[in-house]
């Protein structure tokens, strides 16, 4: 209980409290992207099709799925787990459950491809803003994120992009095979997301992080 206390005293409100505001926006724009139809990022989507082909809900077996890549975090990489890897890992996908329903009570499904590709577009720019309010704090990786972050510092000869691509590559060939959408949201996600979270980096996120040397 002393180390729990003394790392929240060390991390600090502000930092938590937007890491929770991050992964909140974050489920929410993985919901907008489920809503648009037209694929979510790899490793959701990889989720959401072994949810639907084994019948364990989305937020059900995303903890599933997480515990497994946490112990991979724990043995490889313990110095990015934080806060923000639990917050993520245990609670990210009722966020994203919570929202989608809402959606699909207040909205009508998007029918036109325009509408589609209009919502996933939304999707794009609430979801990087997720990831970069989540992120920017410094509280801890997600297990899935913490993956390609411990390849990339164990072969460091191969750039951390490369080894991003090849982790969500593999979830896409996974979702593909589960059933689940491989589609135009997809590709956006996993190779468009980068600079929108970069965006927000640089004109939001960190600027709330003036003062914090941890953070810049």
């Amino acid at each position: 209980m002393k180390k729990i206390t003394e790392y929240f005293e060390k991390i600090g409100w502000k930092r938590f409290v937007i890491m929770i505001i991050g992964n909140i926006f974050l489920g929410m724009g993985i919901s907008i992207f489920k809503f648009a139809e037209l694929g979510n990022d790899p490793y959701s989507g990889m989720v959401m099709g072994f949810s639907d082909l084994i019948g364990i809900t989305y937020a059900n077996l995303l903890i599933i799925v997480n515990i497994f890549l946490f112990i991979v975090e724990f043995i490889f990489g313990r110095e990015y787990i934080g806060a923000g890897t639990i917050v993520n890992a245990f609670f990210l996908g009722y966020i994203t459950t919570f929202f989608y329903e809402l959606w699909l009570h207040i909205f009508a499904e998007p029918g036109s491809f325009v509408m589609k590709v209009f919502i996933m577009l939304i999707g794009t720019v609430v979801t990087g803003f997720g990831v970069s309010m989540y992120q920017t704090p410094n509280v801890g990786a997600s297990p899935y994120d913490s993956l390609s972050i411990i390849m990339a510092k164990r072969i460091p000869k191969i750039p951390y992009f490369w080894h991003r691509i090849f982790t969500d590559s593999i979830c896409a060939v996974l979702c593909f095979v589960s059933g689940g959408i491989v589609n135009l949201g997809t590709f956006v996600s996993a190779l468009g997301m980068g600079p929108v979270i970069r965006f927000f980096d640089v004109h939001f996120t960190r600027r709330l992080f003036r003062d914090d040397e941890d953070i810049l």
